[in-house]
């Protein structure tokens, strides 16, 4: 069984903010494959399980804010017994330009304070995680109120193929695992 996470802050104040792309892969995820995400008992999370490439799958969204994501995707760990090795967290990224996509295996929260939530609740930070590059502001804007800003109009314009991307990308990790999506999408970007 897999475990897909994105995360974000829950609230429709910040649906559109571009801290929450994770949330708005995984939505995606769960539209492609026509289930809901609901309430999960016991999780802090909207969840669906489905099957996706012949795999189940469990899509999460955590109801936690961002900076206590860990709680939520631990309980999630714990509640459907993943190995690590199953869990892909999704998540914005500040040092990445707008659009592109990183996997990983491993590796340091890098600043993001829901991986960093991640890593501590977990006790490791090694798991697989796909980073969506949201760009750097100007130095003269906050980069706290950055990500919790709307997408720009420009940026909207893009986001529709940043989630085929990025669920391709998904899609690549269940069939194929993040050796496959590392050689894939972390070159450099395609046209």
């Amino acid at each position: 069984m897999k475990l897909i996470v994105g995360l974000g802050n829950p609230g429709k104040i910040y649906a559109d903010s571009r801290h929450n792309i994770g949330f708005l892969i995984v939505k995606s995820l769960a539209r492609t494959y026509k289930v809901t995400l609901r309430r999960g008992i016991f999780t802090s999370s909207l969840t669906t399980k489905t099957r996706i490439c012949g795999r189940e799958v469990i899509l999460a969204t955590p109801l936690t804010f961002m900076n206590l994501s860990g709680n939520a995707v631990k309980a999630l760990v714990r509640k459907y017994k993943i190995s690590l090795d199953d869990l892909l967290v999704v998540c914005d990224d500040l040092d990445l330009d707008f659009g592109r996509l990183r996997i990983r295996n491993s590796g340091s929260c890098g600043g993001h304070n829901g991986l960093e939530s991640v890593i501590n609740s977990l006790a490791t930070d090694k798991f697989p995680r796909l980073r969506i590059g949201i760009g750097r502001p100007d130095p003269r804007i906050d980069a706290a109120e950055y990500v919790l800003e709307d997408f720009s109009k420009k940026e909207k314009e893009e986001v529709e193929n940043i989630q085929q991307e990025a669920i391709e990308c998904c899609l690549i990790w269940i069939k194929e695992g993040t050796e496959k999506c590392m050689n894939t999408f972390n070159r450099t970007p395609r046209a």
